[in-house]
């Protein structure tokens, strides 16, 4: 698990311009989602892996965990899965550009439809109420990426929180996006994962000065089931 490093002075500034360091934990677990990011064989498998996050292994349990909490409080499950095809390759060749023809054919080999890494990690507790949703972008709710967006408008849904590979980004690029979109977005400290702890450290200290909450996976469940009691008795 990383070890994770949020500066005193971080935490300070987000506290003196909201009152408290989560500014999300009033959440209504309803209204809420998980989404999990890439937790792929091409991730995560050396053997198929074209961009290894050995880290990810570990969060696992974290995310089945929240997973399980947030169903049990009225929310939903959301597993992307990053898809190549030759589209992509054409409609964004920078990223090409970037990889290279080595790294962009380990790439479309790795994330092919019915390829095995394409698959998602055999460990996750995905069940049946759950979504899929397939994206072919760095960040899902960016533009022509995938339907995300629509699927969580037509749900009601106002809060997203993000797990996932690689932190720093699809997770964090998923996250900026959807508060752009007018999401409350958190990002799950134990529950994302990086190459490195700076790598995971820096992206969550960016994301949470500017753009939303973090939360550890046991303070995200906290809030949920707390949220959830004071909506029933609210309601009775």
């Amino acid at each position: 698990m990383h070890k994770l490093a949020i500066p005193q002075s971080v935490i300070d500034r987000v506290v003196a311009r909201h009152g408290r360091e989560h500014v999300h934990d009033d959440l209504d677990p309803k209204k809420t989602v998980l989404i999990v990011v890439d937790m792929q064989n091409a991730f995560m498998l050396p053997a198929v892996a074209h961009s290894p996050c050995l880290m990810a292994q570990e969060i696992v349990p974290n995310i089945n965990r929240l997973a399980q909490g947030v169903r049990e409080t009225g929310g939903t499950g959301v597993w992307i899965q990053t898809l190549y095809t030759d589209d992509t390759l054409e409609n964004w060749s920078s990223l090409y550009d970037m990889l290279g023809v080595q790294g962009t054919e380990k790439r479309a080999g790795a994330l092919a439809g019915g390829s095995k890494g394409y698959e998602l990690w055999p460990d996750l507790e995905v069940k049946p109420e759950d979504l899929i949703v397939v994206k072919n972008r760095y960040s899902a709710f960016i533009q022509g990426s995938s339907n995300l967006e629509q699927v969580l408008r037509e749900r009601g849904i106002d809060t997203v929180l993000i797990t996932g590979t690689v932190t720093n980004v699809c997770c964090e690029s998923t996250a900026r996006d959807a508060m752009m979109l007018n999401f409350k977005t958190v990002m799950i400290t134990d529950g994302n994962a990086a190459v490195t702890d700076d790598d995971h450290n820096a992206s969550l200290v960016g994301f949470y000065l500017i753009f939303g909450d973090i939360m550890s996976t046991d303070f995200a469940i906290d809030c949920l089931k707390r949220n959830a009691q004071k909506g029933l008795a609210a309601a009775e």
